[in-house]
């Protein structure tokens, strides 16, 4: 048992540069979040719904997080800070890290039926502060969720998402070297590329809009609507006069 708390300490040592010794980690309202919780669940599955509830409620009041005893936890859990809420059927993987105000929340089943309506975050998964993981939906493998980013539809391994709704970077799994990204959201080295055809069509677009912005103002003066001096200003159009 000794050991294995103190590779659940080293995990977290690992994902967090702040601790100075395994015994700050003892400290931290994620690592005695994730204890009362294993107790909630033994009870829950022992159907003493009561009592679990009721060490739920305790674990919520110490800690500012909300961890349904109905939920599948595996190994080396962080939640980092707090504030978070893991629903009922949420199923959670190994070595998961989640930062603060990270909802996993559920959706209204379509036939009125409780059932798996939680998200299932898969081993390695990051989920980064404010991030919303909303229904039945399935965080493969090594992906990232990036900050604030609202995700209603399953993630492919690896996948990095960012954005409401949560779109993905296009960083192919295979090319995704680093094993641990903090607060999973990518910097601009792991979206540069995915972003480049972006940024060249804003600029073409900005460049078609200032061309449109010249050819307007060349036509209006030529009309007479707009002062001759005001187009020559702008650079934009012919020298003419207003219309007498």
């Amino acid at each position: 048992m000794f050991d294995r708390l103190t590779a659940y300490l080293d995990s977290i040592v690992a994902r967090d540069p702040a601790p100075r010794s395994r015994w700050e980690v003892l400290l931290y309202p994620g690592f005695w979040a994730v204890g009362w919780h294993r107790i909630a669940h033994w009870l829950f599955e022992a159907r003493l719904y009561f009592l679990a509830r009721l060490v739920n409620h305790v674990s919520r009041f110490l800690t500012g997080i909300d961890i349904h005893p109905g939920a599948t936890i595996g190994r080396h859990l962080f939640i980092d800070h707090g504030f978070t809420v893991i629903g009922e059927t949420a199923e959670i993987g190994d070595n998961v890290t989640i930062y603060q105000c990270v909802t996993l929340g559920g959706t209204n089943p379509a036939n009125g039926i409780g059932g798996k309506r939680h998200p299932t975050l898969m081993d390695d998964a990051i989920v980064g502060s404010g991030a919303q993981i909303l229904g039945p939906i399935t965080i493969g493998r090594r992906a990232r969720v990036g900050a604030n980013a609202v995700v209603t539809e399953d993630v492919p391994e690896g996948a990095t998402m960012v954005g409401v709704k949560a779109r993905s970077t296009l960083v192919a799994a295979e090319t995704y070297q680093k094993d641990f990204i903090p607060y999973g959201t990518p910097c601009k080295e792991a979206a540069k590329e995915a972003c480049k055809d972006q940024e060249q069509r804003i600029e073409d677009l900005e460049g078609q809009v200032t061309a449109l912005k010249a050819q307007v103002e060349a036509l209006l003066a030529i009309q007479g609507e707009v002062p001759a001096d005001d187009v020559a200003a702008s650079g934009s159009g012919p020298r003419r006069g207003k219309r007498g």
